[in-house]
């Protein structure tokens, strides 16, 4: 087991510290700490950082609520370097996107690139610097009155592709639905894994049954 006597800070004092959502993997976001912030860190259980830009500690949620509860911490193999797991409260960005890291630079079309954090993280992108002829900017535009009205449209038309036994029509359909219940998340500031571990919690599947079970027995 490391300690803090082993991590090399660099020559301002500082190591960098790639932040983690434990549970999606996704990268939250890249952050700096020096040795205080580090000893905060491993002592609260909470992620705290070292501000290069005003010079002083902070500790992550400290005003939005968006506390980071940290899970492990491992060093790179130079141990200059730091990997910090957490389980997030929040957005881990000031713009309410979920990751830092939303704005594409390139993105492969092969299968297996896609995934609904990534989207998520565009829409988010959409969000927080619009895009002339956006569609998804079009929506944060008009504000959530119009996504809402959206989101009852879609759900209307995943109802007629199904009563039409028609399951091209229906996966068109399905895929607006969460598209556009993705716009909400973002426009409410909801991240993607909170709705994720609502539905690791639950197993609703078994607590659906338990229910209509038992319904059926009051009956």
């Amino acid at each position: 087991m490391l300690n803090c006597d082993q991590i090399k800070f660099g020559a301002d004092g500082l190591v960098p510290a790639i932040v983690q959502d434990e549970s999606s993997g996704s990268v939250l976001t890249l952050a700096y700490m020096n040795r205080e912030s580090l000893e905060i860190t491993l002592k609260e259980g909470y992620t705290c950082f070292y501000s290069r830009s005003r010079n002083a500690l902070w500790r992550k949620g400290e005003s939005s609520g968006n506390v980071q509860k940290v899970v492990s911490i491992t060093a790179d193999c130079d141990l200059d370097a730091l990997l910090v797991k957490v389980i997030p409260a929040g957005p881990a960005c000031h713009t309410g996107a979920e990751s830092c890291f939303y704005q594409s630079l390139f993105m492969t079309d092969q299968p297996g690139s896609f995934s609904l954090q990534s989207l998520y993280e565009l829409l988010a992108g959409r969000k927080s610097e619009p895009k002339p002829g956006s569609y998804t900017s079009y929506l944060f535009e008009k504000g959530e009155d119009k996504i809402l009205k959206k989101i009852g449209e879609e759900a209307a038309e995943v109802l007629i592709a199904a009563k039409n036994d028609d399951n091209r029509e229906l996966t068109c359909e399905l895929a607006d639905l969460c598209y556009h219940a993705l716009v909400l998340m973002v426009e409410r500031g909801l991240p993607l894994g909170q709705v994720r571990d609502e539905l690791a919690g639950r197993h609703l599947v078994d607590k659906k049954i338990k229910q209509e079970k038992m319904g059926g027995e009051a009956q």
